[in-house]
């Protein structure tokens, strides 16, 4: 049974007519006749007994009518039901800095203002959430580069590229010489590519007059806590973003060296895709985030 046969059962049921039950439905006379055709071979019952001049619903054909109803009403309900959720969440697309260190703290002042709205966060890196924003999926981004080629995005937030290392003498004394072709020469953990992050380290190595292929690259991660966590453990060092590294430097786990250039300035954006209306609850977070 189709939930559409079942529809076109009740039409014919309560109007007392094929014809009736097709202009009811916006449907033709001959898909009513076939849907009701197609119930009764499949419950092998007849569920309308039916002259020239008259029609008359069977016993089986009321059982059959009072359950239809009951499965229409679930359907109408589920899908009201859902529409309304739907409208009510926004779904946010976050690369790793922003999804870790920048969100947080703003999502829950929001929630607190909205617990009405519910919120759905994607993480991916900078490409995968520039893609979700402009494929739909996702109604707004945040992300660690400016994409405004793709994209209309406005600046949210600064934050510098620095380099780290594991807290011990040798390394003590690197950071304290403020030698960075010394620290280059350490194995170094880079993010993967397509990650802003990446791009950031790979921009200020460029202005260091240095390329990657250059250095002794051990490790390509994706993941920016593993990546803190083989520094700390004195494996070599990395390039990452200021927030992410504040509360392992604060705890003494990491050593942060900032160059000091230009080039090592981070800023993260809010994406959305262009010349596109956003949903009411989305417009109300992307005020919300501004106003901040």
């Amino acid at each position: 049974m189709e939930l559409k046969q079942l529809r076109s059962f009740i039409a014919v049921v309560e109007s007392g007519s094929f014809t009736k039950a097709a202009g009811a439905s916006y449907t033709s006379q001959p898909t009513i006749s076939a849907h009701i055709k197609a119930l009764e071979e499949e419950l092998n019952v007849q569920l309308i007994a039916r002259d020239t001049k008259n029609l008359r619903v069977t016993e089986k054909g009321r059982e059959l009518y009072e359950c239809a109803l009951s499965m229409v009403q679930i359907q109408e309900r589920l899908l009201k039901k859902w529409a309304g959720e739907q409208e009510k969440t926004i779904v946010i697309g976050a690369s790793t800095i922003p999804s870790a260190y920048v969100l947080p703290p703003l999502l829950g002042a929001f929630q607190a203002q909205h617990p009405d709205i519910r919120l759905q966060i994607r993480q991916g890196d900078s490409a995968a959430i520039a893609e979700a924003v402009e494929n739909g999926s996702c109604d707004l981004g945040v992300v660690g580069e400016d994409l405004s080629g793709r994209l209309q995005c406005t600046q949210l937030a600064e934050d510098r590229t620095v380099i780290i290392s594991p807290n011990n003498d040798l390394y003590a004394k690197i950071m304290a010489s403020g030698s960075v072709d010394k620290l280059l020469r350490s194995p170094v953990i880079f993010r993967e590519i397509g990650s802003a992050s990446r791009r950031s380290a790979e921009n200020l190595l460029a202005s260091l007059g240095k390329r990657p292929e250059e250095l002794n690259i051990i490790a390509v991660l994706n993941d920016q806590e593993a990546i803190k966590n083989l520094v700390a453990s004195g494996m070599g060092i990395s390039f990452v973003s200021a927030l992410a590294a504040a509360r392992e430097a604060e705890d003494g786990r990491l050593l942060t060296f900032d160059t000091g250039l230009p080039e090592a300035q981070r800023r993260f954006f809010l994406a959305q895709r262009k010349n596109a209306k956003l949903p009411e609850p989305a417009e109300e977070f992307r005020r919300f985030l501004l106003a901040r």
